[in-house]
């Protein structure tokens, strides 16, 4: 099949952090648009990210971001991804696109398609990438290189607009999956929200330790507790937001807690050995199953593995 267009006569990025910047920043690298404006809170990031050349132009009024724009890009918090969209809408034409970059999609695709004027179209997205550094001062150009990029189109939408949007994350060097929107949050439960649920909780227990253990933390320590010190208030969002797909997998996670606790109170050697080879296996397992994906396959639903 044919790679449809990508490129954008105007792309509007809501929300220039590090993620939103790092995209913009990529569009204009490869040309994909004509033009690109961010929009956001505080003109000053605006600006540095203007001086930077990640964007071309400023606009503080989400509505005047989107005015002609064929393709919006919602880059905030997800919490406030609906007023935010709210505040375009003024601005969105016919034929305009909005897709966003939120790790929880079930409540957005539950709340922006209603939001948009008739000819308008949403189509979910969310890039896996990103890192514990805030603002456009950290974006990368080639920080969706290589990084898997989750589309949940909705059973409505148009496959040539879903096509487009896909190839555009693929122009940026992501490779792209599909899921339906319940999937994705059960998906990123687990490979993403959970480890960094442990990961805070972890660092939050490192408050009983001694004083002076920190003196001999060596690379496993700095590995483990690198995601610990992601953004609190956009984590916050994040783990609320998907609490219902993360119940399951915190609990099974404590439930092997237990067991480990337990086999090693038993000072079992041979016990503890099984364990973690069952462990290290499960491990591999996914990791196998880390493959290019196929962008034409079925959407995956709950219930099909």
């Amino acid at each position: 099949m044919s790679e449809p267009a990508i490129r954008f006569e105007r792309l509007a990025v809501l929300g220039l952090g590090l993620l939103g910047g790092s995209i913009a920043g990529a569009v204009r690298e490869r040309g994909l648009a004509r033009v690109v404006v961010g929009s956001g809170r505080r003109e000053s990031p605006l600006r540095e990210a203007q001086a930077r050349g990640l964007i071309d132009e400023v606009a503080l009024d989400p509505a005047k971001a989107v005015a002609g724009a064929d393709l919006v890009i919602l880059a905030t918090p997800v919490g406030s991804m609906a007023a935010v969209l709210r505040s375009a809408v003024p601005g969105l034409a016919p034929g305009a696109i909005v897709t966003d970059v939120g790790s929880v999609k079930s409540v957005l695709a539950e709340t922006l398609p209603g939001l948009l004027p008739s000819g308008v179209t949403y189509v979910g997205s969310h890039p896996m990438a990103g890192s514990h550094e805030k603002g456009p001062a950290h974006a990368r150009t080639d920080l969706l290189e290589g990084a898997i990029c989750v589309v949940t189109p909705g059973p409505d939408d148009s496959p040539a607009v879903v096509a487009r949007i896909e190839g555009f994350w693929r122009r940026l060097g992501a490779r792209v999956v599909r899921r339906d929107p319940a999937t994705h949050d059960l998906e990123v439960a687990w490979i993403s929200h959970v480890p960094h649920a442990l990961a805070f909780a972890f660092a939050r227990a490192l408050g009983d330790a001694p004083p002076e253990a920190g003196e001999v933390a060596g690379t496993g320590f700095r590995d483990f507790t690198r995601i610990a010190r992601s953004d609190p208030e956009l984590w916050a969002e994040i783990l609320v937001a998907n609490r219902k797909a993360i119940e399951g997998p915190i609990a099974r996670v404590g439930r092997r807690l237990t067991e480990l606790a337990r086999a090693i109170d038993g000072a079992d050697v041979e016990e503890l050995d099984r364990w973690i080879a069952e462990a290290r296996a499960a491990l591999g397992a996914h990791e196998e199953r880390r493959i290019s994906p196929d962008p034409e396959a079925k959407i995956r639903r709950p219930g099909h593995a």
